[in-house]
């Protein structure tokens, strides 16, 4: 039996499997992109496929906090828009 990768939600602390979260990385250059994949180089966050997820942590700043850097307005449009569909 094959162990499946488990992670946390930084906006809900709900511990999850990796692929039903997204991850959110501070490149080295200091700016913040959306992982799809989740093999960019930086420091990841993940984040739980869903629009409350995205508006807990805007509001907590619990992506700002664990990514040690402000999150642009835009992220967060994005990341909503991706959930919505």
């Amino acid at each position: 039996m094959k162990k499946i990768p488990m992670r946390k939600c930084v906006a809900t602390m709900e511990s999850l499997p990796k692929k039903e979260l997204i991850r959110i990385v501070r490149t080295p250059e200091g700016t913040v992109e959306i992982d799809e994949t989740g093999k960019k180089n930086g420091r990841g966050a993940y984040l739980k496929r869903s629009v409350d997820a995205v508006e807990l942590a805007k509001k907590k700043k619990s992506l700002a906090r664990s990514l040690e850097c402000e999150i642009p307005e835009a992220i967060y449009d994005e990341l909503k828009e991706l959930f919505s569909e």
